[in-house]
């Protein structure tokens, strides 16, 4: 099956998704620096999101340009991905606008380890597609950046309910890990 139109789906959705987020953003009510404090979490929040759903689509733009073709569990699979990061922006929402509180920090790790989790069973079910000596398998390797992104949150989740200013910083912390796409597959493409 031709990718193309996986491919504009998931784009997009993912541009729903921003517009969400940046329609959840209110407008303050006045003038001066002291109207803009309480929309600092919401604005952190949402400064948070709008890398993740960056990476997403980056990373997920590679993933696709490197894949040759696509299948249904693939169009599943993918499906899977779109509906956890569709869960971002309320997400977003309910941390910022809740000033970070714990239950809803862990809720946002919980949206992240399910998208990264499903990112991760898309890129093994591309694998199985195109074969174990594909150029998508080589790229993908073992995914250690991958395993290790779904131990921190999960360890961000855990520690919500301690500080949920350390869970916050692993979001970030992950977040940076993925800020440069995936070599691995801009190699691929290169070739």
């Amino acid at each position: 099956m031709n990718k193309s139109r996986m491919e504009a789906f998931s784009d997009g959705v993912i541009a729903i998704i921003i517009t969400i987020m940046v329609l959840e953003l209110r407008v303050p009510h006045g003038s001066d620096w002291e109207a803009l404090k309480p929309l600092v979490p919401v604005m952190l929040s949402y400064v948070i999101s709008f890398i993740y759903v960056g990476i997403y689509w980056n990373n997920h733009h590679h993933l696709l340009q490197a894949a040759k073709s696509v299948s249904g569990p693939i169009l599943w699979a993918n499906m899977h991905l779109l509906f956890w990061l569709s869960l971002i922006p309320f997400a977003t929402t309910w941390m910022g606008e809740n000033e970070f509180s714990q239950l809803p920090v862990a809720m946002y790790g919980f949206v992240l380890i399910s998208a990264g989790l499903a990112y991760y069973i898309l890129a093994q079910i591309l694998i199985r597609h195109h074969g174990k000596e594909s150029e998508i398998a080589k790229a993908i390797g073992r995914d250690k950046k991958g395993i290790i992104s779904l131990i921190f949150y999960l360890l961000a989740i855990s520690v919500a309910f301690i500080d949920t200013r350390i869970s916050v910083g692993i979001y970030a912390i992950v977040a940076m890990i993925w800020l440069i796409p995936d070599r691995r597959l801009e190699k691929v493409l290169q070739k």
